[in-house]
């Protein structure tokens, strides 16, 4: 009897959208499609970011970012491209209905569980709707994270997770920060996740606040030209600064991270799958929030981790408004019960497993004899 069987589905739900990411949303099987020279190009550019819309002003005469943005319908898309779609930044007119379809089979899922009376991942996963875009990478061309540095891989190894392969447990410290509830910290919260897409932006004089419905932080971005806080000071989401440009974009860089989160989640689909990617102090994020459209805000964000990467990496979303979307309560795992079952699992399956070893060193005979 494997008594680590809660850790293990509690990691294959969380993993859903990360593990089977390309099968899901990736290129449909069969023989490679081929693409006329002409037409890979056209899919390979990526397009500029409007910069004429001009949004309404607030009250003291910045530009009003303000609103519900929730990216759900953003959920699905991957992360990271299939290696098959090289640099493409769009898909083909046949993977975009491969993936329309597929997404379109999983959001049925929840209809399904209902019909049948059994609850599973239909009822759990927010399936969001096709685009064409191939990955929210835009750089590297190729869609992929680049490689981590020597130290990077080092730092990663040392990563304890429940969503690590094949990990023992026992104490907090084996969780990562999501884990225990405390932060998917950044870039990762500004990524799509399973459930709980929730973004909320309020303004005020000098000061921008981003509320998270997964975990319910709030980033604040004060954009009022105060100075960064000294170096030393370290933040589970940094610390921002900001500053408008174009009379529509909002421009913020966050230092002072505090290492512990991984820079991504497997709750993102087509992500690395063990949250282990290390996040160090001299890691630094830039956003650019441009608003190209009354109810459309394009989302760029580069991640410059040179202690972790050998190159900065740049993801790109499309929000859109949704100021009806509403935020309820996030208990995460009440009671704060479910590290002590991974813990006490973890711990029985390590005894059980000791005991049957040493059964076996003390008759191999008869070891052998009763697992035939």
């Amino acid at each position: 009897m494997k008594l680590r069987a809660l850790a293990l589905a509690a990691t294959a739900v969380a993993a859903f959208g990360a593990v089977s990411a390309q099968a899901q949303f990736g290129p449909p099987p069969g023989p490679p499609e081929v693409i006329p020279p002409e037409v890979e190009k056209q899919l390979e550019t990526i397009p500029a970011v409007p910069t004429d819309y001009k949004p309404a002003r607030t009250s003291w005469g910045e530009p009003d970012i303000s609103g519900g943005w929730p990216i759900d319908h953003l959920n699905g898309f991957p992360f990271m491209r299939p290696a098959s779609q090289g640099n493409r930044y769009y898909l083909t007119d046949k993977e975009f209905a491969a993936r329309n379809e597929r997404m379109g089979i999983q959001a049925g899922g929840y209809d399904k569980e209902i019909e049948t009376n059994k609850m599973g991942m239909g009822a759990w996963v927010e399936v969001g709707t096709a685009n064409r875009r191939t990955s929210m990478l835009i750089d590297p061309p190729n869609g992929q994270l680049p490689d981590k540095t020597a130290e990077g891989k080092r730092r990663s190894d040392l990563m304890r997770s429940s969503y690590r392969f094949n990990q023992t447990f026992d104490s907090p410290a084996d969780f990562d920060s999501w884990d225990r509830c405390i932060t998917r910290g950044l870039p990762a919260s500004m990524f799509t996740i399973n459930y709980n897409n929730g973004i909320r932006v309020w303004q005020a004089p000098g000061m921008v606040a981003i509320q998270l419905e997964m975990i319910h932080e709030t980033r604040i971005i004060y954009t009022d030209g105060r100075p960064s806080i000294a170096p030393g000071i370290e933040n589970w989401m940094g610390e921002s600064r900001g500053h408008w440009e174009n009379g529509n974009t909002l421009v913020v860089e966050t230092t002072n991270f505090k290492p512990g989160p991984s820079a991504t989640n497997v709750g993102t689909t087509a992500s690395p799958p063990q949250n282990d990617t290390p996040v160090s102090t001299e890691a630094k994020m830039i956003e650019r929030f441009t608003m190209t459209g009354p109810n459309a805000i394009v989302y760029d964000v580069t991640w410059n981790d040179p202690t972790i990467f050998t190159a900065p990496w740049t993801a790109r979303l499309d929000w859109r408004r949704n100021d009806d979307y509403q935020f309820y309560e996030y208990a995460c795992h009440e009671g704060n019960v479910q590290l002590r079952g991974y813990i006490t699992s973890s711990r029985a399956q390590r005894k059980e497993e000791a005991e049957a070893a040493a059964a076996k060193a003390a008759d191999p005979a008869k070891a052998q004899g009763s697992v035939q």
